[in-house]
């Protein structure tokens, strides 16, 4: 017998001829491997061990005792592995060729090696044993699954081995592959599963074998003995060194600050300022380790589309999400493709003119008059074939019908449409309770005038019929949707941006005693001028006509306003950017087969993918969000700005609601709360959502953490939770407000309202941006021009075509066509959305633990309850802030849907 240390290079032994393959690597430290002369085709058990002395085992090898012996030891076990592997389910002819290569290789055992770990530990070497076999074999494709491929591996185990509990791949392949999960078949009369679900790097790549646990949960007191090492290993791996630029194939999970989004080095207005640190506060990203810009070194260099930003490899979209996601942009380009070359024909932009323009783009698409398509064609010599794909692009790409106008053209134009839009629209999250007048401003007097608001008593009681104020505060009849102190200041800057023209906006609301909210003032303040003191501006709704046009521009800049907090802020910042971190930590602080990542893992698909697009393409500078929405250049410093005011602790939603005063505590109502207006279809159907996913995260966590100190000597919970708020939240880091992390209690509510982040907050706030917004007059992303004065130029056209003036004053065709282009992808759901309460088939082996399945089981039946109870109450007539003549059901948080853009359904993770 051969007993040898290979060395890191490639070493070849020759025994009759045949090479010996390279040695496996479990990162980067060599392991000992055995052979006999006779059998060296054959696994022989070895010990995995963590340092550099390879220890031979001292125990005997059942395949030695049949060399020695002439037969084999009858005490030994023959196990089947089952190695399921996902392929491309589109593939050109290179990659077909290369796939059937591999099968072959596969075939004959000579692609995949795998290395089955014990949970018992070899008392030689103080590590897990070992048997290792190459795949060999292919058993036929499932029928229902042709991108579906399985192989066999063959293990000959001794009476001794123990339970498997990791395994160790290794790629010998020149490219990676995505294993779906391994599965040891009839082990003591039951299968062992592997699940793995990811991407296996090439050896060429990478030399490390990779790690894969069984779908068994352990605390880290718990891991077995024959685990441990492998269990640390695992974690320093993913967390890396924070040096060096990230390479595709890599699951390297590190921090930096958002230093991405300026592009200097091309044009000195693309600049932007980084956004992490103590002048502007704001989450981590995920590191990438791009080179510094030339211009500013504390930037780091862009990479445009079509290439890719990096994420960790197993973050990325996996193929049908990347085909809707690129079939969404293609759908955008072609919709924007003619209103962008009808844009170039002119000096500036094309507004609406008409009502009847926003409605052919529902009916028949952006249609060019005659003279316009033969200008097009002369001035920008397109081609026939040009020519042909402007005409369906014209004809055919039209958008949907937007729910908001698809009973009732006119809803948008009702006041009490829109407030209904604040209890039960895309952004239901900033209405509060009015609780005091006057109203004050806490922004610096000095800078931006006095603190009071001009909206008065005496101004609001004409609006009561007969009610006084004190009264109407007394009785909780008083709400407000204020955005004076987040954006007046930034109004400057907005003001002197080409096209763009702003306030900062204060609405008050009324609720009345027949259950109906209704707005009866709005506030539209400047930042104060040496030549004008007078930077304020009341509108009440009024009853002649010319008071009717200026109350409908005043409530479309709160539109306006509303639509970008909403993207900035409550979208963006508080579920996309503030999840990250979590996610983040998670991964470099609790192992894969910790109970608590499993409990995540769910909830973290996607993100990080979905969020380095939108560096790339939304919320750069130049991208979308700056061209479409009122704060431009500035947006991303508007949401620096809102997240100094950010608290982890009333991200909860009811700690959020109580803290806007939408409700009280009540023990006996869903959630622990009692809404102060009952139909407020956010709120209402989210306290559901929100008691289901804490009663199923309570019983978990109960399940798993049984001693009085469980929580506070889980050195893995421990470091995660401190990395959260040292690292992922590193400018929040001294707040005292972070939850303490000591008890069960505190662990369920931390995990409840990450879980709500990702799931039932993201789903209410992102998948009606096209339902409502897709008509922009409803909820328009910008204004072009400020409300008109009688003493301004302007104010006689005003009065001679208000229509015109309101239309010129919203967003232009392009920008429109474009941003609701964005909007339609951003709503749309994926063929393979993984919905809250639903387990994917391939996850199904995510656990061995039956009574954790029961609680899923239970936690699933739940939100099928919830949604029976959601759909009854979409048709209570009493409701009439989700029923009645023309309004559209609320259906936000219905959990389940099927693809496309349905205004309904809650995927488990913030996908998109």
């Amino acid at each position: 017998m051969l007993a040898f240390k290979p060395k890191p290079s490639s070493l070849r032994s020759t025994f009759s001829g045949t090479a010996l393959r390279p040695p496996p690597r479990l990162y980067g430290v060599p392991v000992l491997l055995s052979f006999s002369r006779s059998t060296r085709s054959r696994p022989l058990v070895r010990a995995v061990i963590s340092d550099d002395k390879a220890v031979e085992s001292a125990k005997t090898s059942p395949l030695d005792q049949k060399h020695s012996n002439g037969s084999s030891d009858s005490s030994s076990k023959q196990v089947k592995a089952v190695v399921t592997i996902k392929k491309k389910m589109k593939e050109n002819i290179t990659e077909k060729i290369e796939n059937q290569w591999e099968m072959l290789m596969n075939g004959i055992g000579r692609g995949i090696l795998i290395q089955l770990i014990s949970e018992e530990i070899d008392p030689v070497t103080n590590s897990g044993k070992s048997v290792e076999a190459f795949v060999r074999g292919w058993l036929p494709k499932p029928p229902e699954h042709d991108n579906i491929l399985q192989y066999v591996a063959d293990f000959t185990l001794p009476s001794d081995f123990g339970r498997p509990g990791a395994v160790l791949i290794t790629n010998q392949h020149a490219k990676e592959f995505h294993l779906l999960e391994i599965v040891i078949q009839d082990f003591d009369g039951v299968p062992i599963y592997f699940p793995a679900n990811t991407w296996i790097h090439s050896r060429n790549d990478n030399p490390e074998s990779r790690i894969i646990f069984r779908n068994q949960a352990y605390l880290p007191s718990q891991t077995p003995p024959g685990l441990k090492d492998l269990r640390r290993e695992d974690l320093l791996s993913i967390r890396g060194n924070g040096k060096g630029e990230r390479m595709p194939h890599e699951r390297i999970y590190d921090y930096d600050v958002y230093n991405d989004l300026g592009k200097p080095d091309k044009e000195k207005d693309l600049a932007r300022p980084v956004l992490g640190g103590e002048e502007r506060p704001y989450p981590r990203r995920c590191r990438t380790g791009r080179p510094a810009s030339k211009i500013d070194p504390l930037c780091e260099s862009r990479i445009e589309k079509p290439h890719p930003v990096y994420v960790p490899r197993d973050e990325a979209f996996e193929e049908i999400k990347q085909d809707t996601f690129s079939a969404g942009r293609l759908k955008a380009l072609l919709h924007n493709l003619v209103p962008l070359m009808a844009a170039t024909l002119s000096s500036s932009d094309i507004p609406f003119t008409c009502f009847s323009e926003i409605d052919k783009l529902y009916n028949d698409g952006f249609i060019l008059k005659d003279d316009e398509q033969r200008k097009l064609g002369d001035n920008l010599f397109i081609g026939n074939m040009m020519k042909q794909v402007l005409n369906v692009g014209q004809k055919l790409l039209k958008y949907e019908i937007p729910a908001i106008i698809r009973k009732d053209r006119f809803s948008w134009l009702r006041d009490n449409e829109f407030a209904r839009q604040a209890l039960a629209g895309v952004n239901p999250v900033n209405i509060e309770i009015l609780k005091e007048f006057p109203i004050l401003s806490k922004l610096d007097p000095a800078i931006y005038g006095p603190p009071e608001s001009v909206i008065t008593k005496e101004l609001i009681e004409q609006e009561l019929h007969g009610m006084s104020v004190d009264k109407a505060l007394e009785e909780k009849r008083l709400f407000m949707v204020d955005f004076h102190d987040m954006l007046l200041p930034f109004i400057k800057r907005i003001n002197n941006l080409p096209g763009r023209k702003s306030y900062a906006s204060r609405t008050v609301f009324f609720y009345t005693k027949t259950g109906i909210l209704r707005p009866i003032a709005i506030e539209l303040s400047l930042p104060p001028t040496p030549s004008s003191n007078r930077n304020k501006y009341v509108y009440t709704h009024g009853h002649d006509a010319t008071t009717y046009w200026i109350w409908k521009l005043a409530k479309a800049h709160v539109c306006a306003n509303d639509a970008g907090v909403h993207q900035l802020v409550n979208h963006w910042l508080r579920t996309h950017a503030c999840m990250e971190p979590y996610i983040i930590a998670t991964h470099r602080q609790l192992s894969s087969m910790h109970p608590i990542y499993k409990l995540l893992h769910p909830h973290m698909r996607y993100t990080l993918e979905i969020n380095a697009l939108a560096r790339q393409s939304l919320i750069n500078g130049g991208g979308i969000i700056e061209a479409s929405f009122s704060p431009g250049k500035y947006a991303m410093e508007l949401s620096a700005a809102a997240y100094e005011s950010w608290r982890f602790d009333r991200e909860a939603l009811p700690a959020d609601l109580i803290h806007r005063g939408m409700a009280v505590e009540d023990p006996s109502a869903p959630g622990g709360l009692k809404l102060l207006i009952e139909d407020y279809p956010y709120a209402a159907d989210g306290l559901f959502i929100w008691s289901a996913i804490k009663e199923w995260v309570e019983s978990y966590v109960e399940h798993f953490y049984t001693e009085p100190d469980s929580v506070t000597s889980d050195v893995e919970l421990e470091a995660w939770w401190s990395e959260i708020k040292n690292r992922g939240h590193h400018d929040k880091r001294n707040e005292p407000w972070w939850p303490k992390l000591a008890t069960k209690e505190d662990l369920s509510g931390i995990l409840t309202t990450m879980i709500w982040t990702a799931s039932g907050q993201h789903a209410a706030i992102n998948f009606g941006q096209y339902p409502f917004g897709g008509y922009m007059p409803n909820r328009p992303t910008l204004m072009r021009k400020l409300i008109p004065q009688e003493t301004d130029p302007d104010f006689e056209k005003f009065m001679q075509n208000p229509q015109r003036t309101f239309l010129s004053s919203l967003p232009t065709q392009l920008q429109a066509t474009k941003i609701m282009a964005v909007q339609d992808t951003l709503s749309t759901h994926s063929p393979d959305e993984e919905y809250l309460g639903k387990m994917n088939e391939f996850h199904s082996s995510w656990i061995n633990d039956h009574k954790v399945l029961q609680m899923f089981d239970r936690f699933a039946a739940k939100l099928g309850e919830i949604e029976e109870i959601i759909n009854e109450r979409n048709k209570d007539i009493r409701l009439k802030n989700r029923t009645g003549a023309g309004i559209p059901p609320y259906e936000l948080l219905l959990p389940s849907s099927g693809p496309g853009v349905t205004g309904r359904g809650i995927p488990n993770s913030i996908s998109i």
